[in-house]
């Protein structure tokens, strides 16, 4: 998966995860009985990807060469019940690397 070229770009990613966070708690909490394992993780995913996009928001966010907190809580979880997990991973990837940069 290649990485945004821009900031708004990287932004639009982090809303993107937020969106979809707070559709699975939605799911979870309408199906209780087939998605009930994503409610120990799901508020906590949540308030790690916020911190991202309010550091992003406030100017206090910094691209680093290590793994985005939210990653040590979603390496475990099946691809099933964290269907997105490739967008985080996207996400993670941007932090650590840094924006695409395009060959001329």
């Amino acid at each position: 998966m290649k990485r945004p070229k821009t900031a708004e770009q990287y932004v639009d990613l982090v809303k993107q995860a937020m969106f979809e966070v707070e559709e699975l708690r939605l799911a979870a909490e309408y199906d209780a009985d087939s998605m009930g394992e994503v409610m120990p993780f799901v508020d906590k995913l949540d308030r790690q990807i916020r911190a991202v996009y309010d550091a992003m928001r406030d100017g206090t966010y910094r691209f680093a060469n290590e793994d985005l907190e939210f990653m040590e809580l979603i390496k475990d979880i099946d691809d099933r019940l964290l269907p997105f997990k490739g967008l985080l991973r996207q996400i993670n990837d941007t932090h650590r690397l840094g924006l695409e940069v395009e060959e001329d």
